[in-house]
């Protein structure tokens, strides 16, 4: 199994407490312990404007603009966005600011796409909300641009939503083949068929018996359009809090509340309780390896985790790196 690691960005509240001045050393910092560690091999940030679970005047930092900062100063992590909404850049604007991205690194670049889900922020930002059947459609012209561009250097395609003409990505992406597509999403009709036709790999549901639902759509999928489903790599996302005992761990999470609970609504006081609803990498390490063991067993090959007080404190990073992850390569 492999490792990465959201950076802290602000779109889980995961700054709070932090003057601006002090945003991009935080962030930096944690990009160059994962960049400094074999373990980790990926860093990773959210493409979202505002926070989650609702808008509020906290930080939330542009993706790519952090994900160009990260490839400028680290040498060795890889780089992602879980996710990219396909409609919130023109698709091939997209490609070439992440062929750019590309050069920079060094070749590092990965590209999570999607369809988009945060209904406030298309409002606030002027894309409107289209229903879900568009959503996807636009992510299904938008991944045959990039594709085209990255592979070609040119595009020249004619969707109902997306149209070039002569569109040129020059230099192509240092990465063979183009920088690879992970396409986010566990829709089964459709982004997992787009799954199943263009991507290296997915990123859906990573509870036990909804990932190997999952799994088993995609597989079927793979069929349809005559793919092997090996050749796609499954990941899922986890939020992480580690502790040496049940108490530790417990201690953490009213941390966490503590931290973010005054700048939640009076709807959303409960918004740790839904985070960390799912203990699947909540826990002592023991815990969390026996977990992260029974997903590797139903196929599971790249988590990626998220720490809510990496920020602040490193410790937790360190103790999963030390503990976790070894028991799982």
């Amino acid at each position: 199994m492999r490792f990465g690691m959201f950076i802290p960005q602000g779109w889980r509240l995961d700054l709070v407490g932090i003057d601006p001045s002090e945003h991009w050393n935080t962030m930096s910092k944690v990009a160059q312990h994962a960049d400094a560690h074999e373990e980790w091999e990926s860093v990773w940030v959210y493409d979202h404007f505002h926070t989650v679970p609702a808008p509020t005047e906290e930080a939330t930092h542009e993706a790519y603009t952090v994900l160009s900062a990260v490839a400028a100063t680290t040498s060795r992590v890889r780089l992602g966005q879980m996710c990219t909404c396909v409609s919130y850049r023109n698709p091939a604007y997209l490609a070439k600011v992440a062929a750019t991205i590309d050069i920079i690194s060094g070749g590092r670049m990965e590209l999570g796409i999607g369809a988009g889900w945060y209904e406030h922020e298309w409002k606030a930002y002027g894309y409107g909300f289209p229903r879900a059947g568009e959503r996807l459609a636009r992510l299904d012209e938008g991944v045959q641009i990039i594709r085209q561009l990255w592979r070609d250097g040119i595009s020249s395609f004619t969707g109902k939503h997306y149209q070039t003409s002569g569109a040129l990505c020059r230099p192509l992406p240092l990465q063979e083949g183009g920088i690879p597509v992970w396409v986010a999403g566990g829709g089964e009709k459709k982004t997992l068929r787009i799954a199943a036709e263009y991507g290296n790999y997915t990123n859906f549901d990573g509870t036990l018996d909804g990932f190997r639902r999952k799994s088993e759509v995609l597989a079927q999928h793979c069929a349809d359009v005559g793919r092997d489903p090996a050749e796609i790599t499954r990941s899922a996302n986890y939020i992480v809090i580690i502790g040496q005992t049940d108490a530790e761990v417990e201690h953490k999470i009213e941390r966490l509340n503590d931290r973010i609970k005054p700048f939640l609504g009076p709807d959303d006081q409960d918004q740790v309780n839904r985070w960390t609803s799912s203990r699947t990498a909540i826990g002592t390490p023991e815990q969390i390896v026996e977990n992260l063991s029974a997903l590797k067993a139903a196929g599971l090959g790249y988590a990626i985790t998220v720490f809510p007080d990496a920020a602040y404190d490193l410790s937790s990073v360190e103790l999963f790196q030390r503990e976790v992850i070894p028991a799982l390569q």
